[in-house]
This record gives C-alpha cells, structure tokens and sequence, in this order.
C-alpha cells in the first residue's frame, strides 16, 4: 500500500524521488483533540445569527479561515457576502466559545508521531487555518521544543487560506524545502486538497466522523484511522520512501 502510494505520487507530480525533509502538521484534529469544540462552537454561534448549518459542514469546512467560513455561511443563507463587520462579530462570538469548551487535550498518538518525526531528522512544522490564540499557546505547552512558533502557518499568515495551495505553499518556503522533500499529515478535506494542490505528498488521519472516502476523494495519498496508527507505521514508512528512491 505504502509503495503504491509513493508510486502514484511520484507519477502525479512528475517527480523521480520522494526526499522527506520537513513534516507539514495541520493542527485541529491532528496534535489537538479541538475539532468538536470548533464545531461546536460554529454551530451555536451560526444559530445565534439565524444561519443554515449543520455540525458537520464545519468539519468539511475545517482549514477554511474563520473569515471564510462566515462568508460561506452568509452566501448559503441569504445569497450574499457578509461585510467586515459580521465577519468580524461572528468570528469573536465563536472564538469566546470555542475557549470556554476547549480542553487542550492531545490526539493520542500525535506526540509519538512528532517525535517519530524529529527522530528520524526531519523539520516540523504547524500549517493551521486557526487563529485560536489559546491553542497556538497550549503547543509549546504539549509538543515542548517540537515547533518553532516563527516557522508556523497561521490564519494570520494566509490571504486565502485552504483549500487553496497557499498555506501549504507557504510551509514549504518557511521550512526552506521542495514539495518532493516534505509530508504532510491532515484530518480534513480542504486541507489534503491544499496540500495535495501544493505538490506535497499527504498522508490523511481520519480522526472526524467524515467517511474515509471524503478524504481520499480530495487526493489522499494515504490514509490512517488515527495517529496511533500513524504513530506505529512512521518508522517503516520512511524507510519505505527511502528504498523507493532509485
């Protein structure tokens, strides 16, 4: 499975080698058990202003900045945009809830994968859609000395944002590397469908409640049930992209 991954990769790109130097995290869903909390979040603030959701667009929208995702929510609603303003509002309406049922708990497996990662020498960096200040905070807090805050891709960063190539484009410059020389790991659609766009090889977790072929349907090259398992295959997973290299 592995070695056809790589195979098709290789093919899709029009690449000869796959040279891992650096791994692309997304954040929700992948270091943090935080998905259920954003979309719960979303889904009271979206009643609040009398929008038409359900709980889970918000993880098919997840990658999305949250200035994308109320222009969406608007656009489905009442047929238009929303202005700056109800960006804004609905934006800080749902980060204070967000922050009130947030634990900060880690995805099991995550921080093995992590230091799988760094074990084997390559960079990690975080590729987010969020703008969530208490995560960005809780992550040196739980992956201590494994990100450097600098080298993040943020809803900060990003003019676009996924599922566009951008954030992950923006990645592979900041970590100074080609898209044949990094992985990425994500749990949503939109993301794998940046990275994919980015000319990255991308490894799905399916940690939502998404069927496994929504992600595969947006260019998963691979595909895991979880991290654990993610965590369990890391090693043999580059040895295996090693030996394919001709």
């Amino acid at each position: 499975m592995i070695e056809k991954a790589i195979y098709d990769y290789l093919r899709q790109q029009n690449q000869t080698k796959l040279l891992p130097k650096a791994v692309l995290f997304d954040m929700d869903g992948v270091l943090f058990d935080s998905m259920k909390y954003h979309a719960r979040a979303w889904q009271e603030t979206s009643e609040n202003h009398h929008l038409i959701s359900t709980p889970e667009d918000f993880y098919l929208f997840e990658g999305r900045t949250g200035e994308s995702t109320v222009n969406e929510l608007y656009l489905r609603t009442f047929n238009r945009e929303a202005t700056e303003e109800e960006k804004q509002t609905m934006y800080k309406e749902k980060a204070a809830l967000f922050n009130k049922y947030n634990d900060g708990q880690v995805i099991a497996g995550a921080f093995d994968v992590v230091h799988e990662a760094i074990r084997n020498g390559l960079q990690c960096l975080v590729v987010t859609g969020s703008g969530q200040h208490s995560l960005f905070d809780k992550l040196n807090e739980a992956y201590p000395n494994c990100f450097n805050r600098d080298l993040m891709v943020t809803a900060y960063d990003v003019k676009i944002g996924k599922p566009h190539p951008e954030p992950y484009l923006m990645g592979l410059a900041k970590a100074g590397v080609a898209a044949n020389e990094a992985i990425v790991v994500e749990n949503a659609p939109m993301g794998v469908e940046s990275a994919v766009a980015a000319g990255i090889f991308t490894i799905a977790v399916n940690t939502g409640p998404l069927p496994d072929q929504v992600l595969l349907d947006t260019g998963a090259h691979l595909l895991y049930p979880d991290m654990e398992h993610l965590a369990s295959d890391f090693n043999f997973l580059i040895e295996t992209i090693k030996k394919a290299n001709p």
